[in-house]
């Protein structure tokens, strides 16, 4: 069973995403004082008197907004209350009880579900204010006086939400579901595919570039295995990340790529390969993170029987520097190939995954050596002795040679050639560490 999820909702600017950091000790969720700069729904695991359980950060909610983004925001937020376990209603003590903080009362108590009241921003420590009672007038119970910046009061706070967990043990997730960063440029289809996925709108689809501004995960089971999905705000050039708010989100792709096991690299079918998706490429593939180039909205390209074909080939050339990477063509929009996506993304991960023998390593080195002699300079050769692979994720080769200034790049790349050519390794990078053996045949 999965862990109780807790939804941290209210208006936008409340100090909904600083609180969520507090009680989960890390800035995960974005914090800026925009208005509206957390837009999906953030996810952690918090503890508490011993117990586990899902802190969900969510956009601030306007009740009467007409705006696309904001009416999107709304939108999500009734999702995560959907899904919650308990609700943490965020207000703030400096503006008192306002209308749309009765409108988001209203829908609260529509809910059904149990909702905790914090009056955020009560920075000073001893008596509460006398502000805090005019919050009685919501109808939600006792307010809770808190200082998400200072963390005042959470305690008495997460003491309130620890009476309203449910009393089913929770399991947390376990290694047997891989984590899949789903990463590229903004406006490529990141947030469509991840719904087309899930089969509900799990993250804001748009077509204004940088609407998904943190990571979010999405847990999906089918007869491929288990994968935990993290939609990423699109990186871009640094010279276009304007907004101090879209710097952290860029840094934020970057950090699902670390936690990812496979990296499904996203690409605009129309537009083609681009320097900027060298560049997100070149980051997983720096992370030793397994790869799949996904060609999104490809129902849209005018097509011959050679279409595909040449097309491949071209993003062969492309990606050069990432020869082992597979390729495949989807519409996120009509759902044209999504599925198969999830047999590369476990060849891939098994591939990244790939333990070789010592024995059978060494039988690979020896018929290559062989075949093409080591490198040599002014009369002295290149001598490799043998090779052995200490880890995976990526696969990891540790090679012994009298001498690493012979090993040359060159050569490195015949090698690893032959072990790819014996093993497979699709999908994965591979990496190379050389060490000298010591004595007279250094």
């Amino acid at each position: 069973m999965s862990l109780p999820v807790v939804a941290v909702v209210g208006r936008p600017n409340v100090g909904k995403s600083t609180l969520f950091n507090k009680l989960i000790g890390q800035r995960l969720s974005i914090v800026e004082d925009t208005p509206g700069v957390t837009r999906d729904r953030i996810y952690s695991k918090c503890e508490w008197r011993n117990r586990e359980f899902m802190i969900v950060d969510t956009g601030g909610i306007e009740p009467q907004s007409d705006d696309v983004i904001l009416s999107q925001m709304r939108r999500q937020a009734e999702i995560a209350m959907d899904k919650a376990d308990v609700i943490v209603f965020v207000t703030d003590i400096r503006c008192g009880v306002t209308a749309d903080d009765h409108n988001v009362a209203t829908m609260l108590l529509k809910s059904g579900k149990p909702i905790v009241l914090a009056v955020n921003k009560c920075d000073s420590l001893g008596e509460p204010p006398l502000e805090l009672y005019e919050f009685y007038n919501l109808g939600l119970g006792e307010p809770f006086p808190i200082s998400s910046s200072h963390g005042h009061g959470t305690g008495d706070l997460l003491d309130e939400v620890f009476k309203y967990l449910p009393d089913e043990n929770a399991e947390d997730y376990d290694e047997e579901y891989i984590k899949v960063a789903i990463i590229g440029k903004p406006n490529v289809g990141k947030s469509s595919l991840v719904n087309r996925i899930a089969g509900e709108e799990r993250v804001i689809v748009s077509n204004i570039a940088g609407t998904t501004r943190d990571a979010t995960d999405t847990v999906i089971e089918n007869e491929h295995g288990k994968f935990v999905l993290i939609d990423t705000a699109g990186i871009r050039k640094k010279s276009k990340v304007i907004e101090k708010v879209e710097h952290y989100s860029v840094l934020r792709a970057y950090m699902a790529v670390d936690r990812a096991d496979v990296c499904i690299i996203v690409i605009d079918a129309e537009v083609g390969f681009t320097e900027q998706d060298s560049k997100v490429a070149g980051y997983a593939h720096e992370k030793g993170k397994a790869c799949v180039v996904a060609v999104n909205k490809w129902d849209a390209v005018e097509k011959t029987d050679k279409t595909m074909q040449e097309y491949r080939k071209k993003l062969e050339n492309d990606f050069s520097f990432m020869s082992y990477v597979p390729f495949i063509f989807i519409s996120a929009k009509t759902g044209q190939r999504v599925q198969q996506l999830f047999e590369l993304i476990k060849y891939t991960y098994d591939q990244n995954s790939m333990r070789i023998s010592t024995g059978m390593l060494n039988d690979v080195l020896s018929y290559a050596t062989t075949r093409v002699q080591p490198p040599s300079d002014k009369g002295r050769r290149l001598k490799i002795y043998y090779m052995t692979q200490p880890s995976t994720k990526p696969p990891t080769f540790v090679t012994f040679v009298n001498r690493a200034d012979l090993f040359h790049f060159s050569y490195q790349r015949y090698l690893e050639n032959q072990i790819r050519e014996t093993f497979g390794l699709e999908g994965t990078p591979v990496k190379f560490i050389v060490r000298e053996r010591g004595g007279s045949d250094k």
